[in-house]
């Protein structure tokens, strides 16, 4: 390490041992933004910068920030910033200068280890980015992965969110904008399904149907006659769709059904030509939508991916598909419809 950032984790480290009330976890992330930074400069981190840039991107969507937005504030053109997208980055300070516009850690953006999201766009954009280059995608989402889902399904998801508009004229504009972009993010990842159709493998809880049944696009709130009855009627279309995909056994896409509990999280694995990932969000869209106060992350590392790997397969071995599935899921319904619930 060179003398200069040597002694600037010394002089950190330092300040934390001489003031008893300084905030600690600032001053532990500070000292590894110094490390990070000087691996950085040093290439002892292997970084690809073209995924440097598409973090970039997805951190900066998920900001609300419009690339002359960081132009403005980084001092840059925005050409720049495009460029910069792209991951032509040459300079450790404008790197660091982009963390922290973006509020997120050097390492983050470098993608060391761990990728950190705690804003849903960003992580919906993420995803997006790597099902362009997947050629496989083994999937648990409640009920389903929206890629799997109606076509009319956006219009039904987008209702549900703005049913959690907060009050106040600037607070409403900030929320119809995150919810646009979430939706706008869905739609292009449904596009790029539709033309290049990357198998998909999708575990199913019977729990999270039956879920999705009673409290589906409703959560426990009050809704009009007229407006509860369109609602059920989507969410009644989307189970039809899982039993027709139960069925149908199409060719690239396997559905299994779990009964019992399943991982807590929602969790995605982006099969790749050259190397994997493994995205976990507890993120919630369709009962009760939770897309800012949860923190979701993405890693390409080996060991996480082969754990949640092995952690699938066995789910899936327990599983039931095709006919099997599908029957359970009609039980499920015929039960829920005797109990009329």
């Amino acid at each position: 390490m060179p003398d200069k950032y040597a002694a600037r984790v010394e002089n950190v480290q330092a300040s934390w041992l001489c003031h008893e009330n300084i905030d600690q976890s600032k001053i532990l992330d500070e000292t590894m933004q110094v490390d990070t930074n000087n691996a950085f400069r040093n290439g002892t981190i292997d970084i690809d910068f073209v995924e440097l840039g598409q973090r970039l991107r997805a951190y900066r969507t998920g900001a609300g920030l419009k690339a002359e937005d960081v132009a403005a504030s980084l001092g840059l053109s925005r050409a720049a910033v495009y460029l910069l997208e792209k991951g032509e980055i040459v300079k450790v300070e404008t790197l660091v200068r982009l963390a922290a516009l973006l509020g997120v850690s050097t390492a983050s953006l470098l993608g060391v280890e761990m990728e950190y999201y705690s804003n849903a766009v960003a992580y919906f954009e993420r995803m997006r980015q790597l099902e362009v280059d997947s050629k496989h995608l083994m999937m648990h989402f409640e009920p389903v992965s929206f890629l799997l889902t109606t076509d009319g399904y956006l219009v039904h998801l987008r209702e549900r969110l703005m049913d959690a508009v907060p009050k106040g004229r600037a607070a409403r504009e900030r929320w119809e904008k995150q919810v646009d972009d979430i939706i706008s993010v869905f739609q292009e990842r449904k596009r790029h399904y539709i033309e290049h159709r990357p198998s998909i493998t999708n575990l199913i809880g019977l729990r999270e149907v039956e879920g999705f049944l009673r409290f589906g696009l409703l959560g426990r709130a009050e809704f009009s006659p007229a407006v509860r009855k369109r609602r059920v009627a989507a969410v009644q279309t989307e189970v039809a769709h899982i039993i027709s995909l139960l069925e149908s056994e199409s060719i690239g896409v396997q559905v299994g059904v779990v009964e019992g509990g399943m991982p807590g999280v929602n969790f995605q694995i982006f099969r790749q030509k050259n190397r994997s990932y493994v995205g976990v969000s507890p993120l919630r869209l369709h009962e009760i939508p939770e897309v800012n106060s949860a923190v979701a992350s993405m890693t390409a590392s080996p060991e996480a991916v082969t754990l949640y790997q092995d952690m699938f397969k066995a789910w899936w071995l327990r599983a039931s598909k095709g006919s099997d599935g599908s029957r359970l899921i009609k039980q499920l319904v015929s039960r829920l419809q005797r109990k009329g619930a």
